[in-house]
């Protein structure tokens, strides 16, 4: 995977330390979360907001405003459950910097409004980087005409599978996301397949498991994928 990292603007600042306990009222977190934010998350910062008044780039409905937040770790592992309550308590799409001992990982889910409700958002599963050095060099934003083409560019770099010609932003997720279950299958297949001691059952299993990783090759084929 490509790792592209962008450097946001100055008029973008906002570095602001964000409390744990704002999160817990607007997110409402279960206890076992709260455990995971004290052993796992030592601050969080709300170091950009990428907005019509901060970048002169356009809001969207689906995407009024990008928020960057800043992740210092005390380990160097951060669970999702800890990101997704965040998403849940900040009604923008936001983009994740985890940072620990000298090192640094982009994590984003894909946010967007509901169609059954707009006050309230889908989440997908979480895309990252991998961990690379904190002073990796960055590249400036690209050149957008609204905030919503913007986090489409954020996102990209995150995606394990290359975008299929005219494929969209959530038809991409959507098919990762498929992807995701689809190999969880074929893993569950596998086990069922080496714990299996009768031979009939074997073949049939072998069968399923064939036409499980067809459509896994099926979702995966990158066709024509396009460049953002």
């Amino acid at each position: 995977m490509t790792i592209t990292l962008y450097e946001y603007p100055k008029s973008a600042a906002f570095g602001r330390v964000l409390p744990k306990s704002k999160i817990y009222e607007h997110g409402s977190p279960s206890s076992a979360v709260k455990e995971l934010f004290i052993r796992q998350v030592e601050q969080i910062v709300w170091q950009y907001k990428l907005a019509p008044e901060t970048v002169n780039l356009m809001g969207t409905r689906p995407v009024p405003e990008i928020q960057i937040f800043n992740i210092a770790l005390r380990g160097g592992e951060l669970k999702t459950d800890v990101l997704r309550c965040i998403d849940q308590a900040i009604p923008f799409p936001i983009l994740y910097e985890l940072r620990y001992e000298g090192k640094l990982k982009v994590v984003a889910a894909y946010k967007r409004p509901s169609e059954a409700d707009g006050s309230k958002w889908v989440i997908s599963d979480y895309f990252e980087t991998e961990w690379m050095r904190s002073d990796t060099s960055r590249k400036p934003l690209p050149l957008v005409f609204d905030l919503e083409v913007l986090y489409a560019h954020l996102l990209a770099p995150l995606m394990p599978f290359a975008a299929r010609a005219g494929e969209g932003l959530q038809a991409r997720v959507e098919r990762i996301e498929q992807i995701n279950s689809k190999q969880r299958e074929v893993a569950k297949c596998k086990a069922r397949l080496y714990k299996e001691k009768q031979f009939n059952r074997k073949v049939a299993i072998n069968a399923e498991l064939r036409d499980l990783k067809q459509e896994l090759e099926n979702l995966t084929r990158p066709l024509a994928a396009v460049a953002l």
